[in-house]
């Protein structure tokens, strides 16, 4: 897979979206996410009318149930030609294994997300009163995503390397909380610069803000898939 710089959308309503990337060149290879507020709103049509526009979709819904209610929904989202869905690898390893199985037809990505890049050692150790170390916490669900055969995990550009070392060399690791050295950090605490993402190993990279808050969505997007390249 060709080492894709993601688009987040973070958009309240498609208009403003199709607005965004009317900026950019029709030959724009663009790799975009959609996650949990605009797939709400806007559901199933608004994937399809970007994957008939020629966009390649990440699908970042980070599913979370009980292991036959993933496998049903991963075998509706099979349908859908996106190429890349997530699910949280908390839900364990038969949750992992069943939407692997329920993407079996397609060549959906399977990710599995791993720890959220808002969440620091305080919130892990107080808040969900898990006793690892945060690397050791995040390297231990890449081994059991890899294990039950998902193609790859969300992940911070810090943990990369040790992912890499605990699965192998072909398990996607992709990053968010990238922002470019002149960006805000924002909500985000595990964060690198795309030049960093690139050295630590990432296989990708998520990008929302940075691109599209900007004045100019498509220069910010050539600037930071220069740096990533």
């Amino acid at each position: 897979m060709d080492k894709p710089v993601i688009v987040a959308l973070d958009f309240a309503d498609d208009f403003e979206c199709i607005q965004f990337l009317s900026q950019f060149p029709k030959d724009t290879d663009l790799f975009l996410k959609i996650g949990l507020e605009m797939f709400c709103q806007f559901g199933y049509p608004f994937v399809r009318s970007l994957r008939n526009r020629g966009y390649k979709i990440f699908l970042d819904l980070k599913l979370h149930d009980i292991p036959n209610t993933v496998k049903r929904t991963c075998e509706m989202i099979d349908k859908w030609d996106v190429q890349m869905l997530t699910v949280h690898a908390s839900g364990g390893s038969e949750m992992i294994a069943a939407a692997k199985k329920g993407l079996a037809d397609s060549n959906t990505k399977l990710l599995a997300v791993t720890q959220l890049t808002s969440l620091g050692q305080t919130e892990l150790e107080d808040e969900l009163q898990i006793p690892l170390k945060s690397q050791d916490y995040v390297t231990h669900l890449a081994k059991l995503a890899y294990d039950n055969g998902a193609d790859g995990v969300i992940s911070s550009a810090l943990e990369v390397p040790m992912i890499k070392d605990v699965t192998g060399p072909e398990f996607l690791c992709i990053t968010p909380g990238i922002r470019p050295k002149s960006s805000q950090v924002g909500d985000q605490k595990r964060v690198a610069t795309p030049s960093q993402a690139r050295e630590l190993g990432s296989d990708g990279i998520v990008v929302g803000r940075p691109i599209t808050q900007a004045n100019d969505g498509f220069f910010a997007y050539k600037d930071i898939y220069q740096e990533w390249k």
